[in-house]
This record gives C-alpha cells, sequence and structure tokens, in this order.
C-alpha cells in the first residue's frame, strides 16, 4: 500500500489521502490503467472557475467539463445560491450523491469552493487536484482545446439533500458560536485584513475583522488569491502537520467546533478542505464572512495595530 500510495503521490500524512490528488494517478486514471482507491461507480472530471471558461477552451485537462463559481455563488455577497439551485445544478452536471467528482482549478480557491458545497450537498466522495491546472500542466501531461466533456443530467441526486447542513454556518450562527467555549471561528484572511489595515477587496468597504475569531492566517499581503502559509511554492498543500502546528499556535484545534472564514468563502473553503482532508470532524464554513458581518453596522469590529 505505501509503496502504491508514493508512486501515485497520495499523501499518507493525511487521514483522507484519496481525496487529494497527484497528476500522475489523473492521468492513469484517464488512460484507463489500474490506479490506487480508483472511483468505484461513475465519475466527473471539472475545471472550476470564475468566468474563465474562455481560458478553459484554450487548454483544459483532457476529458474535463467546465463549471463556473458563478453558479454556485450570488451577488451582491457572494454566499451559496439557494438549494434548489444547487441541487438543479449538481443534477445538470451529472453529479449525483455516489458520483466520484474530480476537481480541478487555475486556482485551487476556486475549485475548494466547489468541492466544500458539493460535500455540503452529500456528494460523497470529493477529490481535489493538488496544484491544480499548474501541476498538471508542470507534469508535462497533455491537455485538449475545445468545449469540454458533454455530461448528461441526471435526474435524482439519490440522497437526502442537503445532507451535511452543518458543513456551512450562516451570520447569526456565527454570532452564537462565538459565544461557546468549545467552538471558535477562524478568520483566514491575511495580516493587513485581519488588524484592518485593508478591506481586501474593492467591493468590501469595510475594514478590520471579527471580535473574538482567532487568526487561522491564509497568504501574502494584498493578495486574496494567496494561501502560502497553506502551501507550497509551487501551490500544493504543506505537510498536514505544518498546517496542525499553525492552527495549534492560534489556539485552534481539532476537538472543537471550527468555523472558517475569509472575504467572500473560497479562502476559507480551502482550509475546510484541508481539516476534512486530515479528519476533523466538527469543521464548517462561514458563509457570510467578512462581506457579510461588515456590512451589518450592528455587528461588532476589532481593529488592531500592527
Amino acid at each position: 500500500m505505501a509503496e502504491q500510495q508514493e508512486a501515485q503521490g497520495f499523501r499518507p500524512d493525511l487521514a483522507r489521502w484519496r481525496h487529494l490528488l497527484h497528476p500522475a494517478w489523473l492521468a492513469q486514471l484517464l488512460e484507463g490503467r489500474p490506479v490506487l482507491a480508483a472511483p468505484r461507480g461513475t465519475w466527473r472530471l471539472f475545471e472550476v472557475g470564475c468566468g474563465s471558461e474562455e481560458a478553459f477552451r484554450r487548454a483544459h485537462i483532457p476529458g474535463a467539463a467546465y463549471l463556473d463559481t458563478n453558479r454556485l455563488e450570488i451577488q451582491p455577497l457572494w454566499n451559496k445560491v439557494s438549494d434548489d439551485a444547487l441541487h438543479a445544478l449538481l443534477l445538470e452536471h451529472g453529479i449525483r450523491h455516489d458520483t466520484t467528482v474530480i476537481l480541478y482549478g487555475r486556482s485551487s480557491l476556486a475549485a475548494a469552493r466547489a468541492a466544500h458545497l458539493m460535500l455540503y450537498a452529500g456528494v460523497t466522495d470529493v477529490r481535489l487536484l493538488d496544484g491544480g491546472f499548474d501541476a498538471w500542466q508542470r507534469s508535462h501531461y497533455p491537455a485538449e482545446q475545445g468545449a469540454g466533456a458533454q455530461i448528461e443530467a441526471v435526474s435524482s441526486f439519490g440522497a437526502q439533500f442537503p445532507a451535511r447542513p452543518d458543513f456551512l454556518i450562516n451570520t447569526d450562527e456565527a454570532r452564537a458560536l462565538l459565544q461557546r467555549e468549545d467552538a471558535v471561528l477562524v478568520s483566514i484572511r491575511t495580516w493587513r485584513e485581519h488588524v484592518g489595515k485593508t478591506s481586501g477587496y474593492s467591493y468590501i468597504e469595510g475594514k478590520g475583522d471579527i471580535p473574538g475569531a482567532r487568526w487561522g492566517r491564509a497568504g501574502k499581503d494584498g493578495d486574496v488569491h494567496s494561501m502560502s502559509e497553506y502551501h507550497h511554492a509551487d501551490g500544493t498543500m504543506k505537510p498536514a502537520v505544518e498546517i496542525s502546528r499553525l492552527w495549534r499556535e492560534a489556539g485552534i484545534h481539532s476537538g472543537q467546533q471550527t468555523a472558517f472564514y475569509c472575504g467572500t468563502g473560497w479562502r476559507a473553503s480551502l482550509a475546510f478542505f484541508y481539516a476534512w482532508l486530515m479528519d476533523w470532524e466538527r469543521i464548517s464554513v462561514y458563509d457570510g464572512g467578512w462581506c457579510e458581518w461588515s456590512r451589518d453596522p450592528g455587528n461588532p469590529v476589532i481593529r488592531k495595530a500592527g
């Protein structure tokens, strides 16, 4: 088992190692060769992006279809679409609860946003390509052009929907969580966002952070697409022990009820997915995040020197 894992790039440091994929594993699957932890039934491959279908058409992983985050989120808060809309979207894309869904992106944050919402919905086998499309290209695997795979819709999700509503909380639940001794709200934002030097986004006016939230770090200041505290320079996930240490130093532990948030959900979704890979059980994403919290003048805000 260990030799097979190493050959196909699996991570023995992760409890859910099957769900973080190396390009070598995906290439072998696409070639029809035997792979460790092969999908048990129907599987789908999606590139997830935000308004980037043109780039997808120029080059994408063979066999992939395109999924836009604009179908998953709704303005002005960029929160999840309604459960009915999410349910319809999954059926349209041929996804049942027992479909193996493989996701990647030019931004792994976009793919993580989709991964979190699919887990929330109840898809039991969601997998993420570590390092995304860049990792695929660095490995010199082929890309193809065009509209991508044509996927036949399905008529039924085949299970309760959503199956994991506990994976997502709203603002009222975030307020309540802050009052609990066994719970923690984790800010996955840059230092300058956290201390109130910047909101991080052109469309978010408020600066500061949520009082009582722990700073879970994110990436380089000035770049809300960076998760360099969690990633190697090539965009792949750092060892689980390093991420666990980062959280532990901030007072964030696996035994707590833990809700991650950021500006609008993407960075929080990646932190959630990594915690899920490590088998943290009591986790969620605060969907509204700083975007929603900061719009309500009744919500307290803290700014720090730094």
